[in-house]
């Protein structure tokens, strides 16, 4: 059984797109965790294809290191394109 945990607006990123087709969630946690501690990071797929959609959310377990994501990353080269980066909130379960 997962537990819930409630992600404050600042704890977790949305990238609006523009993701690398070939990036997978290991690699988007990979890449976020060079900034601070990764709760969840994954990439949206097509639920018929498996296919990435472009975008995800990468939720930190501190609202300082997604500041931190946001400043450093945002409009950075990932994989040959360029992210760009959002606050998001909600209830995810880890």
């Amino acid at each position: 059984m997962s537990a819930r945990l409630f992600v404050g607006k600042f704890n977790k990123i949305y990238n609006p797109g523009n993701l690398s087709f070939r990036l997978d969630s290991e690699s988007l946690r990979e890449k976020f965790s060079e900034i601070g501690d990764v709760v969840d990071a994954f990439v949206v797929t097509d639920r018929d294809s498996g296919r990435s959609r472009g975008f995800g959310f990468v939720t930190f377990s501190d609202p300082a290191m997604a500041s931190s994501a946001l400043d450093i990353l945002n409009d950075s080269d990932i994989d040959g394109r360029m992210i760009r980066l959002e606050y998001a909130s909600g209830t995810i379960h880890v």
